[in-house]
C-alpha cells in the first residue's frame, strides 16, 4: 500500500490535513460556506441566478465535507477508483463554482442601483469569495488530475 504522503494515493487520517492538495478541503469549505452565508443573507434581485449560486455553494460544501470525512476515516482503502472519483468531484465543483461566481457577479452588477448599500456590499463579498473558492477548486482539480494520471 502506498504511503499517505505520496502524490499518487489518497491520504487517510490526519494526513489529510498535511498533504497537498487535500489540505485544500479546508479553504474550500470555508470560502464555500462564506458564499452560502452571504447569498442567503442578502436580498435576491434575480432568484434564478442566485438560486444556482445557493445550490452550488451548498452542494460543494456538502461534497467537500463528505470527501474530507471519508478520507479521514480511510474509506478509500487505497483504491485507485477513489483517485478518479476525487478528480471528477473536483472538476465538477470547479466548473460549477466558475458558473456560480460569474452569475453572482452578473446579478450584483445588474442590481447595483436597486439594492441598499449594505446588501450590495454583501453581494460584492459573495462574488469575491465565490471567485476565491473557484480558484481553490481549480488548483485542487489540477493537482487531483495529476495524481489520477500518475496512479
Amino acid at each position: 500500500m502506498p504511503s499517505a504522503t505520496s502524490t499518487s494515493s489518497l491520504p487517510s487520517g490526519l494526513a489529510v490535513l498535511t498533504t497537498f492538495p487535500d489540505v485544500l478541503f479546508i479553504p474550500e469549505i470555508i470560502f464555500g460556506g462564506l458564499v452560502w452565508i452571504l447569498v442567503a443573507s442578502s436580498k435576491v434581485p434575480i432568484p434564478m441566478l442566485q438560486g444556482w449560486v445557493m445550490f452550488v455553494s451548498v452542494f460543494c460544501f456538502i461534497m467537500s465535507t463528505t470527501l474530507m470525512c471519508l478520507y479521514f476515516c480511510g474509506a478509500h482503502g487505497g483504491s485507485s477508483s477513489w483517485v478518479a472519483l476525487d478528480a471528477i468531484c473536483q472538476g465538477t465543483a470547479s466548473l460549477f463554482y466558475l458558473s456560480a461566481a460569474v452569475l453572482e457577479a452578473y446579478a450584483t452588477y445588474v442590481a447595483r442601483n436597486l439594492l441598499r448599500t449594505e446588501i450590495y456590499r454583501e453581494n460584492i463579498a459573495a462574488v469575491v469569495f465565490a471567485f476565491v473558492a473557484t480558484l481553490v477548486y481549480v488548483i485542487h482539480k489540477v493537482c487531483s488530475l495529476l495524481r489520477w494520471k500518475s496512479s
